[in-house]
């Protein structure tokens, strides 16, 4: 959902005093929701590799397939953004400042583009273009209290696609950035010489798991209905419930 699960992993330490839970579980629970996403949307995925594969064959695009294409262009620009810039973004942007700061921001500007976005296109008319800048947009969610799946659709919103078909964009690109996000969390993992409580990461990753899919078919089914409102008045409460905190 849009609310950024970043900052939710975060805060718990930083507002409650907990310990933090460390690399190992954010890991545990980011591949919990990767395999709810792909478990969710399976059939699409067969049928846009089929139609990639039949495309590359005959050497001419289909519709599928270039969606497929799209979609690939719209996940590349994190992965380099990303791995040059993730111990300056752990280091720097884990305070609970620039969360407050990104969830109220990210909130409104969710808001505009639910109200001024024309809500037509279907996800399959994606373009290149379009990719690209959704693909651009996506790098702004290393910054904890942003949200990945907020600001695609918020990206997608503004570009004229409908919230299901924002939705579906911003689920479908999810894929291969949560990969190489938890590939590469799990590399820093083994590297690590911390011991590592396997059956804490085994109950994280199936309760995230099921959790996960739970949301995604609850927002799915919904989200032409109410629209994003609900999530940005979550989002703007717990901006201002944090500032509260804070200053008191």
């Amino acid at each position: 959902m849009p609310i950024s699960s970043s900052a939710h992993l975060i805060l718990p330490s930083q507002i409650l005093g907990w310990p933090d839970q460390g690399l190992a579980f954010d890991t545990a629970v980011h591949l919990g929701s990767l395999l709810a996403v792909i478990w969710f949307f399976r059939s699409d995925i067969r049928q846009l590799y089929r139609a990639l594969e039949k495309s590359f064959k005959d050497k001419q695009l289909s519709k599928d397939g270039q969606f497929a294409l799209n979609l690939i262009i719209a996940s590349l620009p994190i992965l380099p953004v990303g791995f040059l810039l993730r111990f300056e973004i752990e280091l720097y942007l884990r305070s609970v400042e620039v969360i407050i700061a990104t969830t109220a921001l990210f909130a409104i500007l969710l808001f505009m583009a639910d109200r001024l976005g024309k809500k037509q296109l279907p996800a399959t008319e994606l373009n290149w273009r379009q990719a690209l800048l959704i693909g651009v947009s996506q790098c702004l969610a290393l910054v904890p209290g942003t949200s990945r799946s907020g600001i695609t659709m918020t990206t997608a919103l503004l570009a004229g696609f409908s919230r299901e078909g924002a939705s579906r964009i911003s689920f479908l690109i999810s894929i291969p950035t949560i990969t190489a996000a938890g590939s590469l969390k799990l590399y820093d993992l083994l590297s690590s010489p911390h011991p590592v409580n396997w059956i804490l990461l085994i109950v994280g990753f199936f309760l995230s798991m099921v959790s996960a899919y739970l949301c995604i078919k609850f927002f799915m089914k919904l989200i032409n209905s109410v629209g994003f409102l609900p999530f940005v008045i979550y989002r703007l409460l717990m901006a201002g419930l944090l500032m509260a905190f804070i200053i008191l």
